[in-house]
């Protein structure tokens, strides 16, 4: 089956899954979509039992799908983009200094007590993997993912100042922890002993490349934007930023998504506020806000119907279980830890904190950096366990965290 037909039968159980949710689950969007992708999935399962064919012929087709390239090679660039634009940047000035902490210092934090964590955990067990391969775990569960829960805390009347912490973070936390990962995978397949410096030069020059990168086309897209008026031109300038940017950064080994972040703000303010007409800025904001929802509807099904090809192992489902519990533990130090250096800034109360530990959401980059993994790295446990985490994650933590922020009003 080739791709057109692929994604066309996506395209089609997305439409239905958002239809039934609509219509019957009345849950957002993204939650329910993914709720309802597990409910199919499951069903599928079942079915299996006694349509063995129905089973292999769907295992089949997913099988066909490579998920990590598709989310990391081609749908992250149009969903961070999107996202970056929507950003007002007197927002992110005012809280830049919340952003800058919660998605460096705290992505780091959260990877080296995770990956401990996780390395004692499964010895625990009798599971035996190395140290660096527990850190590569800890990178790529690390970033929040602001899809599901953006909706919800705004319809639950949080502070923009929340709203634009969690936002800000997870946008730049995003490329921060793909350049993590990255780093480490590195060291993991490294046969000889990588220096500090080395380590160091290769962080920045995947970090600061990136967003030098993106703030180069984003000011080159504004020049083009700024020169014309014609909404339907400014919108394919638009699109050249995303696709351009983000191929040219996978050529020259800087991070992809951190340059759309940086394309985006300076495309969502400088050329919005300087370069395009009111007519403009409105199809633009139109057309990513619906590139934005297809990619994530897309995005929630392919998660949910991936349980048909997971391998349940009943001992790594119990350290996943447990392992919720560390991780939600561990967002609460990562973010507590920067508010100390913040409070001389800014006050950060315990309902923030709360809020921006429970709202913080795992999401697709996480199973799509587990999917990227060479199996010799144990791929089959980490697959797992992120699936679990992020599953519980949306469902549990997207559909409560609405009541907890309006408890703490």
């Amino acid at each position: 089956m080739d791709l057109f037909h692929l994604f066309s039968i996506l395209i089609v159980l997305a439409a239905g899954f958002a239809y039934i949710n609509y219509r019957v689950l009345k849950l957002p969007g993204a939650i329910g979509l993914m709720l309802i992708s597990l409910i199919f999935s499951i069903l599928v399962l079942i079915t299996g039992n006694f349509f063995p064919f129905l089973k292999d012929t769907l295992t089949s087709k997913l099988s066909g799908i490579n998920f990590s390239e598709l989310l990391l090679e081609s749908m992250l660039s149009f969903m961070l983009f999107a996202g970056a634009i929507h950003i007002k940047y007197q927002d992110l000035k005012s809280e830049k200094f919340s952003i800058l902490l919660f998605s460096t210092i705290s992505v780091l934090i959260s990877t080296v007590i995770i990956g401990y964590a996780t390395f004692y955990l499964l010895g625990l067990f009798g599971i035996n993997v190395q140290l660096i391969n527990a850190f590569l775990f800890g990178s790529l569960i690390s970033p929040t993912d602001p899809i599901a829960v953006l909706s919800i805390l705004k319809s639950a009347g949080v502070s923009k100042s929340i709203e634009t912490k969690i936002a800000g973070e997870s946008l730049f936390n995003d490329g921060v922890a793909v350049v993590v990962f990255i780093t480490i995978l590195k060291l993991a397949q490294s046969t000889t002993t990588i220096s500090t410096g080395s380590v160091l030069l290769l962080f920045g020059q995947e970090a600061i490349g990136g967003i030098v990168l993106g703030v180069v086309f984003g000011l080159i897209g504004y020049k083009l934007i700024a020169s014309i008026d014609n909404y339907q031109v400014e919108v394919l300038i638009t699109l050249a930023i995303v696709m351009g940017g983000y191929t040219l950064a996978h050529y020259i080994h800087v991070s992809g998504p951190l340059a759309m972040v940086a394309a985006g703000i300076i495309t969502g303010n400088q050329s919005k506020q300087f370069g395009m007409s009111n007519i403009t800025a409105e199809y633009i904001d139109k057309f990513w806000e619906l590139i934005d929802e297809i990619l994530n509807a897309l995005l929630f099904v392919l998660i949910g119907l991936e349980l048909i090809l997971l391998e349940i192992n009943s001992t790594i489902i119990y350290v996943s279980l447990i392992l919720i519990v560390i991780i939600l533990i561990t967002r609460y130090i990562s973010v507590l830890i920067p508010s100390f250096a913040l409070s001389f800034k800014e006050k950060v109360n315990q309902k923030t904190l709360f809020i921006l530990t429970w709202g913080g959401l795992r999401g697709g980059i996480s199973i799509a950096l587990a999917l990227s993994i060479q199996p010799e790295y144990h791929k089959e446990i980490w697959v797992t366990i992120t699936y679990v985490v992020v599953c519980f994650s949306v469902l549990v933590q997207g559909m409560t965290v609405g009541k907890l922020a309006k408890r703490f009003q």
